[in-house]
């Protein structure tokens, strides 16, 4: 498969191929991309920040509660992301849109985007009672503030809890991932069925296993860390990488950045 890049190009003209520095390239080119439209990119991450708070709030004194919410977070955010999607398309094709577009595609009534979105839901409702059940059960102390989960569960010298909490959420969101890193973008850009989406998801993830796997741990990252910043950090981190995530769709899948997809994948 070979691959095209939003603006770099080696001195010989050829576009690189997609490797284990590919995601960096990916967050330069969601960065340019904020730059450019950054209204509904900062919309959409202050709106997820603002819905933090409200959840810290809320579940401030359930903590074995809010620690499945957090980390789900990163299974239902792709479907968050797909008005962005669109923005990373509109701006490589030489149209500045707003959130008056982005809401006409929440609002389409595409039935692929919707299916998909209650899977995610599903998905993270799924991790976030695994996760309330497991620190409930197995701690040896009541987990009701941060500061309890950090005592008890982080830093527990005994090898158990924690170990088996990252695991279980691992394997929950790993094939999670696999089925939306191409999916998603490619259900906003084209009109394929679901089964075919997730399929060439799939695909590109088994033909570059690095790479995606680097990807999946920067998004991850940046998330942690607009999450460590008081949620403030996800107002530019959330857009940065839902536009980076329009890119590596577009490598992974020898789309164009700059114009529309002449073909299907097979």
């Amino acid at each position: 498969m070979s691959t095209h890049s939003l603006s770099t190009h080696s001195p010989n003209g050829e576009t690189p191929s997609v490797d284990l520095f590919s995601p960096l390239r990916w967050l330069a080119a969601g960065w340019a991309d904020l730059r450019r439209n950054p209204v509904p990119g900062l919309v959409h991450g202050a709106l997820l920040a603002v819905f933090g708070w409200i959840l810290l709030a809320v579940a401030w004194n359930h903590f074995w509660l809010l620690a499945g919410a957090f980390s789900g977070f990163l299974i239902v955010a792709p479907i968050l992301a797909t008005g962005l999607y669109h923005v990373s398309r509109s701006c490589h094709q030489g149209r500045c849109v707003g959130m008056k577009d982005v809401f006409a595609l929440w609002t389409s009534g595409d039935g692929r985007l919707i299916r998909f979105g209650l899977l995610l839901g599903l998905a993270g409702t799924g991790w976030v009672l695994t996760s309330a059940g497991l620190i409930t059960l197995w701690s040896e102390a009541p987990i009701t503030k941060p500061a309890d989960f950090l005592r008890h569960v982080f830093l527990n010298p005994k090898v158990g809890l924690f170990e088996v909490w990252v695991l279980l959420g691992a394997l929950l969101a790993a094939p999670m991932f696999a089925s939306s890193v191409v999916a998603l973008p490619m259900l906003v850009d084209t009109s394929v069925p679901v089964s075919m989406a997730v399929a060439t998801s799939w695909r590109a993830v088994a033909e570059y296993p690095g790479p995606m796997v680097v990807w999946a741990l920067t998004i991850a990252g940046c998330m942690g860390l607009g999450m460590a910043t008081g949620l403030i950090g996800l107002v530019v981190l959330v857009p940065v990488v839902a536009h980076a995530s329009w890119h590596a769709y577009c490598d992974l899948t020898n789309r164009p950045h700059d114009g529309h997809q002449k073909a299907n994948p097979t």
